[in-house]
């Protein structure tokens, strides 16, 4: 199969649900308002790509490479990032809708989240030291064996974490979150 380059390209409200974007390396491309919904996004390399008002709810993204890609106020549900290709993964979330998506046993070391829905998301087995959830609701969110050392809860809401089972040296709590950190022992918070 012949794999396509491109560069510095710009796809503003194209429908990749049916027609599939076809596999190759996209460099510092956009992609604004276009639907990848159920798509297939599987073995491409998105490689400093924006990703800005568009929808990838349930996209396949098997051995998907992205590297410094930026996703703003985006739907993207369903969505298994711990199958895609680990090298130099780096991504950043703005305004999005990350519902039900999983980054079990990713590598999201400084991770910033930004007024992001990450309800029901596996964090499982993540490595999430340093990671910022700038106002990101956690609703259901699932941290398990994950490393949340140093990292940024002071303005999320909504999570639930068992010291026990996570690393949380030196992160970052508000007063009003200690009720997510003692909920397993069903103590009551009031302030």
């Amino acid at each position: 199969m012949t794999r396509i380059f491109l560069e510095s390209e710009e796809f503003d409200g194209k429908d990749f649900s049916k027609n599939n974007l076809e596999c190759g390396d996209y460099e510092d491309c956009t992609f604004t308002n276009c639907n990848f919904s159920n798509g297939k996004l599987s073995d491409i390399n998105f490689i400093e790509c924006e990703f800005t008002d568009c929808d990838l709810s349930m996209a396949k993204i098997d051995n998907t490479a992205f590297r410094d890609a930026v996703f703003i106020n985006c739907k993207m549900l369903g969505l298994h990032f711990d199958h895609c290709n680990d090298f130099l993964f780096s991504i950043k979330f703005d305004t999005c809708d990350l519902n039900l998506s999983s980054f079990f046993q990713c590598q999201l070391k400084q991770q910033y989240f930004k007024d992001c829905i990450l309800k029901e998301v596996d964090f499982s087995e993540a490595e999430l030291s340093k990671a910022n959830f700038q106002n990101c609701d956690l609703e259901g969110a699932m941290f398990d064996q994950t490393n949340l050392e140093n990292a940024d809860f002071s303005t999320a809401k909504n999570y639930q974490i068992d010291p026990e089972k996570n690393k949380i040296r030196k992160a970052i709590f508000s007063s009003d979150g200690l009720g997510g950190l003692l909920m397993k022992y069903g103590i009551k918070v009031k302030f």
